[in-house]
């Protein structure tokens, strides 16, 4: 992993006194809140509903055990025991004290972690396939590049004041496991006719009010051209980019109002201004970077203890079968360690959970930990024979579920328990559903299912490529639940369809299961995934179930 040299620490230092003294400020009264905002959110800090919240960027997802240890005594000393992982590869912190806020900043700079441009009209955090560096169907590791466009991004003299909001993902894989087609840059490794790796570089994606996937700009970038390339578009957008309406300010929109043709016309003339400026310098220090990213010291040894637990132990089978993956190194596997325990918040990890975690990445995982966008966390680097130690360890501290990729899996956001722009609950809806389907013992027979929750139209639950997407809305002071099917988030991204009228809080769960005992009747054996099974018979057959069936209970009654 990347670690920071004499700049990068002097940089923070700085910029976290900066902060400090401007906190001071607000508390004496000589800067107000309006003059006290754009600078609370350059580092991070929101004002939600009850209290501050600060967001934590974990660049590209990835931890060291002894970051890990930190954001659980941050957890501890400034907050209430517990941060919340997010879908943009963050941690949030709920409670923070304004007075406490730099030293947070202070005790994160300690172990290479900030919260700069966690907010604001700037360059987001960069996330990236949580897989990264140990995926078995990866062509490169892309965190020396996401890590690259981190460097380039923070502190851009040009990019910190942009229209809106930006964010950008990187995949090293043809498969799509960080959702480029939903950001305003994606950047997917691929291989030209030749065998040659680049990128293919798709702009305008995003979801929120008007969702749009992503369309491709450049077939294939050569990756020495990737860092002027992405400056050409966002200058090219911050030159055309609305600013008279926050709600078409994004890249999206104006790709959208311009036509794909203009944009490329565009950032193709300003790539060939800007390219010569980089000389390749940029290279250089990709190659620096890279050194940082060097594949861990994968052991031999006999994989026989993972046997014996596997054949001997069917809840520890069944946990080994749903939430490991694949990896490119023989004996060893991917695990997701799922945050979603039926009945509780998903994405939330209390301190003690965060210390296991941390524990388990140092003794059994290389020091590496990773944040997914599903709000999960994963251990990357895992030997078979650790496997049966790793599983009760986790279950000590109730993170052993194993329904990684089950319709329990769900991605929520805070909803209106925490957020400030929130129109609908959306934790208490997750939390019903998943323990719904825990009680009927249905999750596992129904196989991959991704259901995703916003409580509001800003759509951080990613509800629109879920396979089956809520959103909540309020109807007149009434919660009031909109039902999207077949959204996809990967390499074959599709944007949910409504269903219908929406239903209220109390029957959501249960249209939630007319749903999915419809897909169970009409699937064509159990290879058949949910999406695969609306793909092939449509919308209909869900839409009888869910209205049909609620009118003739109507009339009956």
């Amino acid at each position: 992993m990347y670690r920071y040299n004499d700049f990068d620490h002097a940089f923070l230092a700085e910029r976290n006194a900066q902060f400090r003294q401007q906190v001071e400020r607000r508390i004496d009264g000589s800067l107000t809140e309006d003059e006290f905002r754009p600078l609370r959110l350059m580092n991070g800090l929101y004002l939600q509903l009850h209290a501050y919240m600060l967001r934590v960027a974990i660049p590209y997802g990835s931890l060291r055990a002894d970051q890990m240890r930190q954001l659980a005594l941050i957890a501890d000393r400034w907050d209430k025991g517990y941060g919340h992982f997010t879908t943009r590869q963050n941690i949030q912190y709920n409670w923070p004290k304004l007075p406490e806020v730099p030293d947070i900043l202070d005790a994160l700079g300690e172990v290479q972690l900030h919260a700069i441009q966690t907010s604001g009209n700037t360059i987001r955090n960069v996330t990236a396939d949580h897989f990264a560096g140990a995926a078995a169907d990866e062509i490169a590791d892309p965190r020396p590049v996401a890590e690259l466009i981190r460097q380039w991004s923070t502190d851009h003299p040009e990019f910190q004041f942009l229209p809106r909001k930006f964010k950008i993902a990187v995949t090293g894989s043809p498969n799509d496991r960080a959702v480029v087609k939903s950001h305003d840059i994606g950047l997917r490794m691929i291989q030209n006719d030749v065998g040659e790796a680049g990128y293919e570089v798709l702009v305008g994606g995003g979801l929120g009010r008007t969702p749009m996937i992503g369309k491709v700009i450049r077939d294939f970038l050569p990756p020495a051209d990737l860092l002027p390339y992405l400056e050409a578009i966002v200058s090219v957008y911050n030159q055309l980019g609305r600013r008279d309406n926050k709600y078409k300010a994004r890249l999206k929109i104006t790709v959208h109002e311009n036509g794909l043709d203009t944009i490329r016309e565009k950032v193709e003339a300003r790539f060939d201004e800007v390219k010569r400026a980089f000389s390749g310098i940029d290279q250089q220090m990709l190659a620096e970077i890279r050194d940082h990213f060097a594949p861990p010291a994968f052991r031999q040894a006999e994989t026989k203890v993972f046997d014996q637990a596997y054949e001997a132990n069917p809840v520890f089978r069944s946990w080994a079968d749903t939430n490991l993956a694949p990896h490119k190194a023989e004996g060893y596997a991917i695990v997701t360690v799922s945050m979603k325990k039926q009945g509780a918040t998903p994405g939330d990890a209390t301190s003690a959970q965060m210390r296991v975690l941390a524990d388990l990445a140092e003794n059994y995982g290389h020091d590496d930990l990773r944040i997914s966008h599903e709000q999960n966390v994963i251990l990357p680097h895992v030997h078979k024979s650790d496997l049966p130690a790793i599983y009760a360890a986790l279950r000590e501290v109730d993170l052993a579920t194993a329904n990684v990729g089950l319709i329990s899996d769900i991605i929520a956001c805070p909803g209106m328990d925490y957020c400030a722009l929130a129109t609908a609950r959306a934790i208490p809806v997750a939390q019903e559903i998943a323990q719904r389907f825990d009680e009927l013992k249905l999750e596992h027979d129904i196989g991959p299912l991704k259901l995703k929750i916003s409580g509001c139209i800003n759509a951080c639950g990613h509800h629109h490529v879920g396979h089956i997407g809520i959103l909540g809305l309020d109807r007149a002071g009434v919660e009031n639940y909109q039902i999207t099917l077949g959204g996809d988030g990967t390499e074959t991204a599709e944007i949910g369809t409504r269903t219908g009228p929406g239903f209220a809080y109390d029957e959501i769960t249960n249209a939630i299961e007319r749903i999915v005992r419809t897909y169970l009747d009409l699937r064509e054996g159990t290879d058949e995934t949910f999406l695969m099974a609306y793909r092939r018979v449509g919308a209909e057959p869900f839409k009888t179930a869910l209205y049909e069936t609620e009118k003739a209970k109507s009339h009956a009654a």
